[in-house]
């Protein structure tokens, strides 16, 4: 019962390790596959750009000889310089629900940590900034949004039981086209944009949003600025996310926040493609592109899952023009009907607060959890 450290360049535990959650889920219909490509893309350290700073290792549990559990576990330097802490983190964890094999799972992953000079491990958390975080604690019954963590009731009981403790929760919410949005918000968001010189850059097709793009990088970082857990992103990174971005994005859907020719803000949010995944598998060729290009034409749903200003503009007004545009998103184009806001840490709780004044219904909590070594 002893885990396995895959072997990257060995197809068949690669293949295991991607196949095991088609097995887990199979029952459940609310999970949503993740991009197939994607997911083996993050298995490959000569392509996926987290190789370039940082390292993962990747766990196997065989019962019988079939896979009854998966983990990675992450040293991501990036995130440690940043925040001066020496932690690991654990990620794409699946399981049976059997204890003895998640303990197996991350007793090979605290071993792995430790001997990189680590001292906690926290997750579940991921290779980049747009993995969903935590584990889900609440809303099993409700479809999981593009990238949003979703997993089995029984997932929590298996960390806790292993010592790990709760290192916080997130957020997520439901924002209907009908919700009544206060108009002093929109009022108060047109003075401060006339006060601060600031207007909305809004893009109609995607060669315009892939120039703004270019500035992704310099806006995330600047949001960070202040604020600790976060992660600066690289050159490569971006590129890889802007991509990813460009591929489902609705351009119409992004919206920058610009000081003269400078971006100060951002607000993203894409057309919900995850009933086209479950359909497909996760699976583009060969021909589940046409169900997801089908769906990116036809489906009510946004996804909400970005928004930030640059240190020197918060407080003076720029969450309420982040509200005001989140609201417009979802009435602006008739076709949207439905939006969810995604992730919102519950330490913002001013934020989170307001968000429920105006009618958003938090229906979903993930979890993180942490456990230190000494």
């Amino acid at each position: 019962m002893n885990s396995l450290q895959i072997d990257l360049a060995n197809r068949k535990q690669v293949r295991d390790f991607l196949g095991l959650p088609s097995r887990i889920y199979r029952d459940i219909p609310q999970w949503v596959p993740a991009l197939e490509g994607e997911e083996r893309a993050r298995l490959d350290p000569r392509r996926y750009p987290f190789y370039k700073h940082s390292a993962a290792a990747f766990f196997l549990k065989y019962r019988d000889g079939i896979p009854v559990g998966r983990l990675a576990v992450l040293d991501n330097r990036l995130y440690n310089d940043y925040n001066h802490e020496k932690s690991a983190f654990f990620y794409l964890f699946e399981c049976e629900s059997d204890p003895v094999s998640a303990c197996g799972l991350f007793e090979a992953a605290f071993d792995w940590a430790r001997s990189r000079g680590l001292n906690k491990i926290l997750g579940p958390k991921g290779f980049t900034a747009l993995d969903g975080l935590g584990l889900l604690v609440k809303g099993f019954e409700r479809r999981p949004a593009l990238g949003l963590p979703y997993n089995p009731p029984y997932y929590p009981g298996l960390i806790e039981a292993l010592g790990f403790e709760k290192n916080g929760e997130i957020v997520s919410g439901y924002l209907g086209a009908d919700i009544q949005f206060p108009e002093r918000i929109h009022e108060l968001a047109a003075r401060i944009r006339e006060r601060r010189g600031l207007r909305i850059a809004r893009f109609r097709t995607r060669r315009e949003l892939r120039a703004v793009l270019s500035h992704l990088k310099t806006l995330y970082n600047g949001a960070l600025e202040g604020t600790s857990g976060g992660t600066p992103i690289t050159d490569e990174e971006i590129k890889t996310l802007a991509n990813q971005m460009l591929w489902f994005a609705d351009p119409n859907l992004i919206k920058i926040v610009m000081k003269d020719e400078r971006p100060v803000g951002f607000l993203l949010a894409y057309p919900d493609i995850s009933v086209a995944l479950q359909k497909t598998k996760g699976r583009l060729f060969p021909f589940g592109w046409v169900t997801i290009l089908r769906e990116l034409r036809m489906t009510d749903w946004i996804n909400i899952n970005g928004a930030g200003m640059i240190e020197e503009y918060r407080g003076l007004g720029g969450t309420a023009i982040l509200y005001s545009e989140m609201f417009k998103s979802v009435v602006e184009n008739p076709r949207y009907h439905h939006a969810e806001v995604v992730q919102i840490g519950m330490e913002n709780e001013k934020m989170q607060r307001e968000m429920e004044n105006f009618g958003v219904d938090f229906y979903k909590i993930h979890r993180m959890y942490q456990k230190n070594f000494w």
